[in-house]
């Protein structure tokens, strides 16, 4: 297994767009490697977005906070996924969730306009951003659903069959606030309590 954090995105790359060597450098280029540590934000509300952060390693999570300074998680990255508060990022104005590295995390950051300007040089690059938020939006609209018309136990049981090696790498609170339940609950139900 390759272990070079590039050489990793690359993969990820091509397997959106087959994309020749000079579009890979070209691309990559624009990228930079940041290693975060468990704890650490990397966006905050008020603050602009300036990337969209991609996980080499490690678990992030993004969250909301309520007026009663309750957590609600809106989204998990892992290996090989993405996160950043896209309403922030994609409108350049400040930023309303907070995204933190739940792990000791190595990410490799692209800024907005270095985005806008590979989007501008290359369809295939722009290809690679469609087809990232035509997977976003279809994931998003999956959870609104799921969240409408489906128990908290079949919520949780979808997302332990669909994420079995990322289960337990996540804080309970967290997965609970994701799947909308208290932490209490979540517990009995995966005690076979419910």
């Amino acid at each position: 297994m390759n272990t070079d954090p590039y050489a990793i995105l690359q993969t990820h790359l091509q397997s959106r767009a087959p994309l020749t060597t000079e579009e890979c450098e070209t691309m990559l280029s624009r990228f930079r490697l940041k290693k975060v540590k468990r704890k650490q934000f990397i966006i905050q509300p008020e603050y602009v977005a300036k990337y969209r952060n991609y996980v080499v390693q490690g678990a992030l999570r993004a969250y909301v906070t309520d007026e009663n300074g309750i957590d609600n998680t809106i989204q998990f990255a892992v290996e090989d996924w993405w996160i950043t508060d896209y309403n922030s990022y994609i409108y350049q104005q400040p930023a309303t969730m907070f995204v933190t590295a739940i792990e000791d995390s190595l990410i490799l950051q692209l800024d907005f306009e270095s985005e806008k300007m590979l989007k501008a040089a290359n369809h295939k690059f722009e290809t690679i951003f469609r087809i990232m938020a035509e997977r976003t939006a279809a994931f998003q609209q999956r959870r609104i659903i799921s969240a409408l018309t489906r128990t908290a136990k079949e919520r949780y049981q979808d997302f332990a069959d669909r994420y079995p090696l990322v289960l337990n790498r996540l804080p309970q609170y967290s997965l609970a606030s994701y799947l909308g339940m208290s932490t209490e609950f979540l517990s009995k139900i995966r005690n076979n309590k419910v």
